[in-house]
């Protein structure tokens, strides 16, 4: 009982959630989905007249049988002539029932546009809500979650949900309308025929509600394993040169093949439950009809019903029925829209970057101090322990360390990409602890240069450019030269409005390095920080961009992570990590002939000592 109680909750709370998220997203096309409603109305109001035109003409227009229509109806016939005289004009009806058609084909096309309309504006506002909220999520949040699976969500189950409101709950309205007034006019003709009629919807909304459960299991089953084969391949077209470098294309198309074939198995069982759902209440509407037909039959030779009432209640019926079957496909896109608003929620529910309350844009040209700080990814132990030292406004620190010493986890923590813990340590700018400084300023004054450098599918220009679009070509190129690109640059034969691809993947490991380091120094922001970004070009090509820094950037506090040893030469201090700690810091020159890691680091890269240390240790610094 207990159990069950707190799923009902659970599904309570769900439907309110997924109610609040889809309102959200229907700002902006609500009017055009009230329009598209209330042409339905009308709509459904034709469907409703037809039946009762025909009636008419059988039984009194042409019968002759005394009329049981309500008041206004009969005065409105007696205006034009009572029912003998159109029995005698029956184009009068037969116009009657092309003006309705008339009202119906325009509502219909009324309708149609409205809907439209509002379905391809609530998709634009969905894409646009969606894009501008994962923006704004935390870097954890996107290393958590697989870019194949969230352009999932953008796309698929964004239509799915289009498709659920434009086809679905717009019909809600219409479909409602019709089963009142069917039932409204099949009471007024015969009490006990319509009760007849009516006996088999229970059973018929008791299988729906069944069946709903297990669909929307295997919907939810379908889509995640679908954002998991959008994840697979995304990341084989990204990592192309890869796969193919290490010949392994076999193996990735045989994971790709056990991933789509257990993709496919899932949604033929669903299939196969959607197939038994779907020809079970198929039956149970037809004998439905069936049992209407025969009694209503019989009941019309009886003289229970006239036979004008026969044929409108058998029309009634059918408008009826089709609500009712219906409403299994409503029922079943309903579980598909619930499991897509579930994984949109999962997106638009986490939780956006937000600046402390009273946050500062603080003066950026001044000291750096790491604080004793600790700090742990989720889920795994302490990168970092007890990590302090100072970087004074306008020098130039290096840092040193092995792969997993934490070098990395440093910039991103000094640029908020993750957030310190309370208690684990301070990390301050001129006096100011970072999470009081707002995090667009802090972002806007650290240029931060990363090992893998991502370019977007644009001109050279536009990615060098991309922090300002009043950046001028000129101030393009004097970046480009400060990070000795302009000469590869001008050898393309369209020069900076080459295309650089997807990921940059026409240009070199070097170029892409460069025209990060371009990128960020255009920015001329008081704080820079090299993470590793020299690693793919030459020593020769090294030195020349060092040097540029140092003319063009002497008032910079710039931070330079690096394994060349040439690299960190001209630093004012240089701080080497070992397994999360500060093992040594000091000046290059002290530190090479101080017999610590540096030293010996400094003696494999010039030749002068063992390429391979006994223990290993220094390789590996050397190697990472």
């Amino acid at each position: 009982m207990e159990q069950a109680t707190k799923s009902a909750t659970k599904d309570k709370n769900a439907r309110r959630l997924h109610t609040q998220l889809l309102l959200k997203f229907l700002k902006g096309s609500k009017h055009l989905f009230a329009g598209s409603i209330i042409a339905s109305l009308f709509y459904a109001l034709c469907d409703m007249v037809d039946p009762q035109i025909f009636r008419a003409a059988i039984d009194n227009a042409i019968g002759g049988k005394e009329p049981t229509f309500p008041k206004y109806v009969l005065d409105f016939v007696d205006r034009l002539g009572g029912f003998a005289y159109l029995g005698k004009h029956l184009w009068i009806m037969a116009l009657a029932v092309v003006a309705v058609a008339v009202v119906r084909a325009v509502s219909g096309y009324l309708q149609r546009v409205l809907n439209n309309k509002g379905a391809e504006t609530l998709v634009r506002t969905m894409r646009d809500s969606m894009f501008s909220h994962i923006e704004h999520l935390p870097y954890e949040w996107h290393m958590k979650n697989h870019t194949g699976d969230i352009i999932q969500r953008c796309t698929s189950d964004v239509e799915m949900i289009r498709q659920f409101v434009a086809e679905q709950l717009v019909s809600v309205v219409r479909i409602s309308i019709m089963i009142i007034l069917s039932l409204y006019f099949m009471f007024t003709m015969n009490v006990m025929l319509t009760f007849i009629a009516i006996i088999p919807i229970p059973f018929i909304m008791a299988y729906v509600l069944i069946f709903r459960r297990d669909m929307e299991k295997g919907f939810r089953e379908c889509d995640e394993m679908e954002g998991k084969v959008s994840a697979r391949i995304q990341e084989n077209l990204t990592g192309m040169r890869v796969v193919r470098a290490f010949a392994q294309e076999a193996k990735e198309r045989d994971r790709f093949t056990r991933e789509n074939n257990h993709y496919n198995d899932l949604w033929v069982k669903l299939a196969g439950i959607m197939a038994r759902f779907f020809s079970t209440q198929y039956i149970l509407g037809c004998l439905q009809v069936l049992l209407v037909i025969a009694v209503g039959c019989v009941f019309c030779v009886n003289g229970r019903i006239t036979t004008g009432e026969y044929v409108a209640f058998i029309s009634y019926n059918s408008m009826l029925s089709f609500p009712i079957r219906r409403l299994g496909r409503m029922i079943s896109e309903m579980s598909k829209a619930g499991v897509c608003l579930d994984r949109i929620g999962h997106v638009m529910h986490a939780e956006v970057e937000k600046d402390a309350p009273g946050a500062v844009d603080a003066p950026m040209d001044r000291d750096i101090v790491f604080d004793h700080v600790s700090y742990a990814y989720e889920g795994s132990s302490e990168v970092l322990h007890d990590v302090s030292f100072t970087v004074p406004a306008g020098s130039t620190l290096g840092i040193l360390g092995g792969t997993g010493s934490g070098k990395s986890t440093l910039m991103l923590l000094l640029d908020k990409m993750y957030d310190l813990p309370e208690g684990s340590g301070t990390i301050s700018i001129g006096g100011v602890d970072i999470r009081g400084i707002r995090t667009e300023h802090l972002r806007k004054n650290i240029s931060l240069v990363l090992q893998e450098p991502f370019l977007f599918s644009r001109t050279i220009q536009e990615n060098i450019g991309i922090s300002s679009k009043e950046l001028t070509g000129d101030q393009v190129r004097e970046a480009a030269k400060a990070a000795c690109l302009d000469e590869a640059v001008e050898s393309f034969s369209k020069g900076y409005d080459t295309f650089v691809g997807e990921r940059g993947v026409t240009l070199s490991g070097g170029q892409k390095q460069r025209a990060a380091i371009a990128r960020a120094l255009i920015t001329n922001a008081p704080i820079m920080v090299f993470d590793d970004s020299l690693s793919a070009v030459d020593t020769e090509t090294d030195a020349k961009v060092r040097r540029a820094l140092e003319e063009r950037f002497g008032s910079a506090t710039i931070i330079l992570i690096s394994h060349r040893i040439t690299t960190l030469s001209k630093a004012d201090k240089v701080i080497v990590l070992d397994n999360g700690r500060i093992a040594e810091e000091g000046a290059p020159d002290v530190l090479k002939t101080a017999g610590g890691i540096y030293n010996r680091i400094y003696d494999i890269q010039s030749g002068t000592g063992d390429d391979l240390p006994e223990d290993g240790k220094e390789a590996d610094h050397e190697n990472n």
